[in-house]
């Protein structure tokens, strides 16, 4: 069975986001999503919150398992049996610091790095944006997953 890992903080979730984890689900038997957190710093929304906003979000994908981990990426794919983990890498400024992350997973935990470009229209998208957007009370409804602005407003709002 060939699984995949794409990891990160998703605070919130975005349209870039989906479009990796849709691309990569369709290229594996099973997509693991982690919700990674550090307990040394607090997201702008509850990690609960971020993986039930997801679970949402990939609802429609039959080979996508939401999961959290607070430890490292090597550790959390080990765990769940992956070898390989998907990055998305947006035109500017994700390269550099992705090559690096992905020769320090391979270095310490053996672990591959497949490095996927976002799709033009969400190479822009981050979830910085969204936050900042949605903090001076913008539409965030062409930035989050469709059906998923109240839901990821109402998180922020919560904080």
């Amino acid at each position: 069975m060939h699984k995949l890992l794409y990891a990160g903080s998703f605070d919130p979730v975005t349209r870039g986001h989906m479009d990796i984890i849709t691309r990569a689900s369709a290229l594996c038997d099973e997509m693991i999503v982690a919700v990674m957190h550090n307990p040394d710093k607090r997201g702008a929304m509850t990690v609960d919150c971020r993986v039930r906003l997801l679970e949402m979000a990939c609802a429609a994908l039959g080979n996508v398992r939401v999961i959290a981990h607070g430890g490292l990426l090597v550790d959390c794919a080990r765990e769940n049996g992956v070898t390989a983990v998907v990055r998305g890498v947006r035109p500017l400024g994700d390269f550099e610091s992705e090559y690096q992350m992905a020769q320090v997973n391979r270095m310490i935990g053996g672990v591959e790095t497949l490095l996927m470009t976002t799709s033009e229209s969400c190479a822009s998208i981050s979830s910085s944006i969204v936050r900042q957007i949605a903090g001076f009370g913008g539409s965030i409804s062409q930035l989050v997953p469709p059906g998923m602005e109240d839901e990821i407003l109402a998180a922020l709002g919560d904080r």
